[in-house]
């Protein structure tokens, strides 16, 4: 038996010290090794922790200290890319066939959504876009603006309630978990036609309903405590291994978890076929406005090829996709617009008097397109705040990034291009590109949403599909649902502000930044183990 396992042993371990072995000269030799960079802070985790200090209050650090091309230390020491050079990243996003989310992280994110079109790439991801991109243009966004001014009144009636309740006249809250709640709302009614009620059941005095579908997203949402575990991380960064280790607590959480989201799935697939095959899909009718009807209709419609629609385990995926892409990142994006204009109390007040020169509770997108000083400050707050702080490409060949500002390497030498090796990672700073000085002018890092008014080319040179800024990148990967997070976010600052004031409960600089797997959330730099935090004070407005 030795004898017959040698052989094979041999040829494991021979193999094993070639890819080593490879890697090593692939690393040592590569252009980015010589690219000026931080030293490393740890042998394992490279400059990671350093990366997340950056993020709260210190973005663009390395750009000022390295230039806009530097050199992190990745895994063990390895050679990554950090990126704030404009034509860099418009190289990046402009290929995304070269350019791909990694293997470890599309298999997470797989994890998290299945096969929908955050996850999928190349021909795939071209097909799905395609099939979706009807559901998320103007003319039913227009329908679907009464939904979000709905679900914002609830808010509203819930924060009023709870301050008239108080005895003082005031509340003091903790705004994200119940943003959240009104975005979970939103996205469920406005996604997939499935009213969570959570907002209903926090107006009459609960703590918001966790129904079935949210118990399965809220577990698949904290997927990120897989990376805590040695089996975790083995997995995540051994794609061979995955079949032969076993399963944990978690995995079997998420598993669970996934066959729920599923079933709920193809019974919200199968209602939405029944209303397109009885041609009850008309604008008019409400129930029939979600993306997934939408969806489906589109996908069915003769016009496309057989070969080119969307399988139903596809359609399906965009399920937990819409409840990821369109409740935290819109909660975090309104729980950081509440946090300036709590801070800025005459930013708030001009909001305000703009908002109530419109004698209407129920505006349609036209009407909230038309205030001006709102686009200007939903504009500023995704600027300053994106809520996606980075994102990160991994090469899938070797390819030369051109450069819009020259870098010189350890050696003395100038470059106007970059080569980078197959498996090499990209990171765009999409938070310090929104915050770059040399773009956005010395006052880049400070909250002015009258920028928008001096300049409408404020930052041309940044290649986003909106606003002139990165946050919701660009190129063919940029967010398909743009406009949708927009026209919510100015539902609710607009049934808001028009009714409530904000101020805040701690020091402004009291609040910093949580870094997590994907978004940047507030939080208190006197509590960072309290989780995600935004303490403020609420009172009803009352016209002087």
């Amino acid at each position: 038996m030795p004898t017959t396992l040698s052989f094979p042993l041999a040829a494991l371990g021979f193999y094993v010290i070639y890819r080593v072995l490879k890697a090593y000269y692939i690393e040592y030799t590569c252009a980015l090794r010589k690219v000026p960079g931080p030293e490393s802070e740890h042998w394992l985790r490279g400059n990671r922790t350093e990366l997340l200090k950056n993020l709260d209050g210190k973005e663009g650090l390395w750009t000022k200290e390295y230039g806009h091309t530097v050199r992190l230390n990745g895994v063990l020491g390895t050679s990554m890319l950090y990126t704030t050079d404009t034509k860099a990243i418009q190289h990046v996003l402009a290929n995304h066939y070269v350019y791909q989310k990694s293997e470890a992280g599309r298999w997470l994110l797989s994890r998290m959504v299945g096969p929908g079109v955050l996850v999928v790439e190349e021909d795939q991801h071209k097909t799905q876009r395609k099939v979706m991109n009807p559901a998320f243009g103007p003319v039913h966004l227009r329908a679907l603006t009464e939904l979000f001014v709905e679900k914002s009144k609830q808010l509203r009636d819930v924060w009023t309630n709870k301050a008239l309740e108080s005895g003082r006249g005031q509340a003091r809250l903790n705004v994200i978990p119940e943003f959240g709640t009104a975005a979970l709302d939103i996205i469920g009614k406005a996604g997939f036609n499935y009213d969570f009620n959570s907002l209903g059941s926090a107006e009459s005095g609960g703590n918001g309903i966790r129904d079935e579908l949210h118990e399965a997203f809220m577990k698949v949402a904290a997927l990120g405590d897989v990376q805590k575990t040695f089996l975790g991380i083995a997995k995540l960064l051994m794609p061979s291994l995955r079949p032969f280790l076993p399963n944990t607590k978690i995995d079997h959480t998420i598993e669970a978890a996934q066959a729920t989201m599923r079933r709920i799935g193809f019974g919200l697939l199968e209602e939405s076929k029944r209303q397109v095959a009885t041609g009850n899909m008309d604008v008019d009718n409400r129930s029939a406005r979600d993306l997934l009807s939408l969806l489906v209709r589109a996908n069915m419609d003769k016009a496309i090829p057989e070969a080119q629609r969307m399988k139903d385990e596809d359609v399906v995926a965009q399920v937990p996709t819409f409840l990821v892409a369109g409740h935290e990142t819109t909660s975090t994006a309104a729980s950081w617009t509440i946090f300036e204009l709590a801070r800025n109390p005459a930013v708030q007040q001009r909001l305000r008097a703009e908002l109530l020169t419109l004698d209407n509770d129920n505006p349609s997108m036209d009407d909230l397109n038309a205030l001006p000083y709102l686009d200007c400050v939903v504009r500023e707050t995704l600027r300053a705040h994106a809520p996606v702080p980075f994102t990160f490409r991994t090469a899938m060949r070797d390819d030369i990034i051109p450069l819009a500002h020259p870098y010189t390497d350890r050696d003395g030498i100038v470059h106007d291009t970059l080569h980078i090796r197959k498996g090499q990672i990209v990171q765009i700073a999409i938070l310090a590109v929104n915050r770059d000085t040399e773009i956005w002018g010395p006052d880049a890092e400070e909250y002015i949403p009258e920028r928008w008014e001096r300049n409408t080319a404020v930052s041309t040179q940044i290649p986003g599909v909106w606003g002139q800024m990165l946050t919701f990148l660009g190129g063919a990967r940029a967010c398909i649902g743009f406009r949708f997070s927009i026209i919510e976010l100015k539902a609710l600052m607009f049934t808001l502000i028009r009714a409530l004031e904000f101020e805040l409960a701690v020091p402004a600089d009291n609040v910093g930044r949580i870094i997590g797997p994907i978004l940047q959330v507030p939080g208190l730099r006197s509590d960072k183990n309290a989780g995600n935090q935004l303490p403020v004070l609420i009172r009803p407005f009352v016209a002087a």
